[in-house]
């Protein structure tokens, strides 16, 4: 499977080669055809973190709101994403394709004779022995050998007239292939070493700048993709994400130090075909989603209006009694409004009754401070006055008079659940007294009248 899949990246590198005549030219163009054909992918999972970067404000709303309660919280963002049509976990899925292209393609320009040619396992060593009796090759130790197919394909670049005339018949599907892109040979490693070794010459230079570039590249490129990615305002998310930007373009110079020149180029081609990549999508994506925004807004701001008109309207015909009775209700809610209307007239006539009946027997109700509520007579205050916002050139006076009426007062109204109540039964009794003694009256003056007439 795994070499199915090396075939797969490795023919189109080798028609590049064939068309361009440049290893180093045929890897740029296979990192363009990468992120030509990613581009799609991509680009649905730019929109959907931009989106998801817009919806910033409504979660930090739906997380205050639901504090404390994140089975709420999770329906409610849930229905938000979808909604707006986003999906938070598509960003994370297509960032983690280039990794398996990144391992075949290694293993391509690792292993360029029988990944990349296609030739067997026996041209190789027929390769490794006919150079090492010519004397330009020399074995080395297991962890050395890891690129013994790019230093023979290097070597019988070098040598091809005397491999292909020595080996004719013996090495088929074997091509001649120049690593040498920019004077620099793309089948080396960089090494501080070659600094050292000799004059100071472009190619040494060159192969030893290459992982650093890569690495800035790189850092640049994850920063202008996380630029549209959304914030999620938790100090220690954040803090992680910087510390992955940073860490990853490290882990680039190494690899680029360990691995062949040619995949520092790759690198350093697809960060900028990347970057190109994510700036137009950001200039696309935005002027796309302020134009949604936009429409949004528009939208809202006419609900807003129909809403406060047929409020209005309902104020006016509720003014003018023409409101009618939702048939809809169910009868239980009918019967319980009714009930609740009913309770509310009978309480007010109460009220009524009980006034007239104390202004008939000379009670004067009891007067309770502006500031008690319940039996707690200065629950707002013992220098509370009601009107000290609305007649302020008089509230300070007032307030100086409340606060030494309630001086040495005592807090609690124990009248209001002891004394009222027994002054309404008192006026109960007085008024059935009374009653009793009227119809003695009335009956004593009728005997008398009878007794006159006879």
């Amino acid at each position: 499977m795994g070499e199915f899949i090396c075939r797969i990246f490795a023919w189109p590198l080798v028609k590049f080669y064939e068309a361009t005549g440049s290893y180093g030219l045929a890897i740029v163009v296979f990192a363009l055809m990468v992120n030509l054909i990613m581009t799609p992918f991509m680009a649905k999972s730019k929109k959907s973190m931009m989106r998801s970067s817009r919806l910033q404000p409504q979660i930090q709303e739906l997380q205050r709101r639901h504090e404390g309660n994140p089975q709420k919280l999770n329906a409610e963002m849930q229905k938000l994403y979808q909604e707006e049509g986003v999906n938070p976990m598509s960003g994370c899925l297509w960032s983690l394709i280039p990794f398996p292209i990144l391992i075949a393609l290694y293993s391509v320009i690792r292993r360029p004779i029988t990944r990349m040619m296609f030739a067997a396992d026996s041209v190789v060593d027929t390769l490794k022995e006919y150079m090492t009796t010519m004397g330009w090759y020399a074995a080395s130790g297991a962890r050395a050998d890891a690129y013994a197919e790019v230093k023979l394909a290097n070597l019988a670049h070098q040598h091809w007239d005397a491999v292909s005339t020595d080996l004719a018949g013996k090495i088929d599907k074997l091509m001649d292939i120049d690593f040498n892109f920019l004077g620099i040979n793309l089948g080396e490693q960089p090494s501080v070493s070659t600094l050292w070794q000799g004059p100071y010459t472009w190619a040494a230079i060159g192969l030893f700048l290459i992982p650093f570039v890569s690495a800035a590249l790189s850092y640049f490129s994850m920063k202008i993709s996380s630029a549209s990615n959304p914030t999620t305002g938790d100090a220690q998310s954040e803090a992680t994400m910087k510390s992955m930007n940073l860490m990853m373009p490290l882990m680039s110079i190494w690899i680029c130090f360990v691995m062949p020149a040619a995949m520092g180029v790759y690198w350093i081609a697809n960060s900028l075909f990347g970057m190109a990549r994510d700036y137009l999508l950001n200039k696309i994506f935005k002027k796309q989603m302020d134009e949604e925004d936009k429409i949004r807004a528009a939208r809202r701001s006419e609900r807003e209006k129909e809403m406060e008109a047929k409020k209005a309207e309902y104020e006016r015909l509720k003014a003018e009694g023409k409101t009618s009775v939702n048939t809809n209700t169910s009868k239980k809610k009918l019967q319980a409004s009714e009930k609740q209307k009913s309770d509310e007239r009978k309480a007010a006539l109460d009220r009524a009754d009980r006034a007239a009946r104390r202004e008939r027997l000379g009670i004067k109700e009891y007067e309770k401070p502006a500031s008690q509520v319940g039996n707690r007579r200065y629950a707002r205050g013992r220098a509370y006055v009601a009107d000290r916002f609305s007649n302020p050139e008089n509230a300070e006076a007032e307030t100086l008079a409340a606060a030494e009426e309630s001086l040495n007062a005592p807090a609690i109204d124990e009248t209001v659940t002891e004394e009222l109540p027994a002054v309404e039964a008192a006026l109960d009794t007085v008024e059935e007294a009374a009653a009793d003694a009227a119809e003695e009256l009335a009956e004593e003056i009728s005997e008398e009248a009878q007794e006159l007439k006879e």
